[in-house]
């Protein structure tokens, strides 16, 4: 058993914090039909005017005083190495069960594989549970402990384009790559690699124990790549349960390329809609695409589609022209400052290579260091997904559509929320004159934190400071998932964590790292799971 060390708590001042507004360059386009005097440099309204975040501390946070996780288990650990294989076994089995939740593809199929695996795994309920949407999965596994977790799981995956995978995506492949021996498939690192191998941490524990140190509840869910919509009513039947557990837990692998480990403590908030443009009385053919000669004498659509998403930012697309869009934002706070300067040095060494791998050559506006950092924690978004219409193939064929759609995220920070995103979007497009124009939401919910003082956080810490592994705490992940559903509704914290690297998420050639080259400091499958091992431990035992 471990030697418990007594969490130190930061002392988080009050801080001044600097919130300043600066202005982009350019300002909106003309909307349809209207001129816009000396286009070359027209305003930006007052209430328009993008924050720009500056911090205003020098102060860090220090994650060394969360003390160093002294317990050992080696029987566990040999157990793990004498199962390796199996366990790979294991994740490759889950990568190669199709759960493409957009195209409703073995949905249930992977619901049921995880359900019989949690029973096999010991777990006294595991079931089904049936929503609007597709099912969830429900797991209980009663160790008599008196510390409860709950699992959070996603176990659906992105649909998959099949240019540019050197591998079939569901084949389960494991291939050499620079970084070692990976699992190549779509869900390797987003999710189901990661939450795989957690199981197979259980299992060693089980096989060597006799039973875990703390009871779980796994709360599972099939739509989080469709913006959990339906995740509340998983919730809705075990909510006076889960109110007994002590936190929440995401299995997640946090190591970067470099081996440096980010902790996050959060997530933005999303809301994801549809902008459809058709013709109607006003103008533009209404049921049908027409010969585009037409178009002397027909109102198009896509053009007045075009120029509504046009209007909603500046013509960089970096500022958005929403009036009272950025009004709502809570400036980061104290602890927020503090934790973003843990992570400045971190950030900064990995920028170039971040910006490498996605082929990016600069950041909006050309900032780095420190100022894209704040704006990658901080800042709300509005970003065009897809825009479609009329014909996109190969040669010519000269229509006219009658109807063009695209479709966009906002990512909200405290304290934006879906709803009133979206009732300022509408209220713009009404006053810009796009009336017509169709707004349909498909998602959202809001941002989601947990501070750092948590226990739960303060002893995942120790299992990080355990290992020696360069470690920096992050407010916030700059992408979104449900985590308001425990912060806020069951006023649980929650963390997400573990070591080990994969990275291509939603692209071709996804992979979770499972042997790591000679010399490599990222974990490998076995040292992913000892860590999830210590970890339970660790949590178990949290004050």
């Amino acid at each position: 058993m471990m030697h418990r060390v007594s969490p130190v708590r930061p002392a988080f001042g009050s801080v001044a914090v600097l919130f300043t507004l600066a202005c982009a360059s350019v300002g909106p386009p003309a909307s349809l039909g209207v001129s816009v005097p000396n286009a070359s440099a027209p305003t930006i309204p007052a209430d328009t005017t993008r924050p720009r975040v500056e911090i205003a501390t020098t102060t860090r946070f220090d994650p060394a005083s969360a003390g160093v996780y002294a317990g050992t288990h080696p029987e566990t650990y040999a157990h793990i190495d004498a199962h390796l294989a199996e366990h790979v076994e294991h994740l490759r089995r889950w990568v190669r069960q199709p759960s493409i939740s957009a195209e409703n593809r073995g949905i249930r199929q992977m619901a049921e594989l995880l359900r019989d695996d949690l029973r096999k795994l010991g777990f006294k309920e595991a079931e089904l549970v049936p929503t609007s949407g597709h099912p969830g999965v429900w797991g209980f596994y009663d160790a008599g402990a008196p510390t409860t977790l709950a699992i959070y799981m996603m176990y659906d995956v992105q649909p998959v384009e099949p240019a540019g995978w050197s591998v079939p995506a569901f084949d389960g492949a494991i291939v050499d790559h620079p970084l070692g021996k990976v699992l190549m498939a779509r869900g390797a690192i987003n999710q189901k690699g990661p939450e795989r191998a957690f199981l197979n941490a259980i299992e060693s524990i089980i096989a060597t124990k006799g039973k875990l140190p703390v009871n779980l509840m796994v709360v599972a869910e099939g739509e989080e790549e469709l913006g959990s919509l339906h995740y509340p009513e998983i919730i809705d039947k075990y909510e006076s349960r889960l109110r007994q557990a002590s936190g929440v837990f995401f299995p997640f692998l946090s190591q970067g390329a470099s081996a440096d480990v980010t902790m996050f403590l959060g997530v933005k908030g999303i809301v994801y809609f549809e902008v459809e443009a058709r013709g109607n009385a006003r103008g533009g053919p209404k049921t049908a695409e027409i010969h585009g000669s037409y178009k002397a004498i027909t109102d198009s659509p896509v053009w007045r589609l075009t120029q509504a998403l046009a209007s909603l930012t500046s013509r960089d697309g970096n500022t958005i022209l929403v009036p009272g869009y950025y009004q709502a934002i809570r400036p980061p706070n104290a602890e927020e400052q503090q934790l973003a300067n843990t992570m400045a040095d971190q950030w900064t060494k990995a920028e170039p290579a971040m910006r490498a791998g996605f082929g990016v050559d600069r950041w909006a506006d050309g900032v780095s260091g420190r100022a894209s950092l704040a704006d990658y924690l901080f800042s709300t978004t509005l970003n065009i997904d897809g825009i479609w219409s009329g014909y996109t193939g190969v040669g010519m064929k000269t229509i006219l559509p009658h109807v063009a759609t695209a479709k966009l995220d906002s990512r909200l920070v405290p304290n934006q929320t879906p709803d009133e995103a979206l009732r300022l979007i509408r209220a713009h497009l009404n006053a810009k004159g796009f009336t017509e124009v169709v707004v349909r939401k498909l998602s959202g919910y809001p941002p989601a934190q947990t501070s750092v003082t948590a226990p739960l956080v303060r002893a995942a810490l120790s299992v990080y400071n355990k290992y020696g592994y360069p470690t920096s705490v992050a407010p916030r992940l700059a992408g979104s998932a449900p985590y308001y559903v425990f912060t806020d509704r069951l006023k649980l914290p929650l963390v997400a964590g573990g070591v080990g690297h994969g990275s291509g998420a939603h692209a071709p050639n996804e992979f979770m790292v499972v042997e790591p080259k000679a010399g490599s400091k990222i974990a490998g499958l076995a040292d992913v799971e000892k860590f999830y091992v210590d970890l339970l431990y660790a949590l178990a035992e949290m004050r």
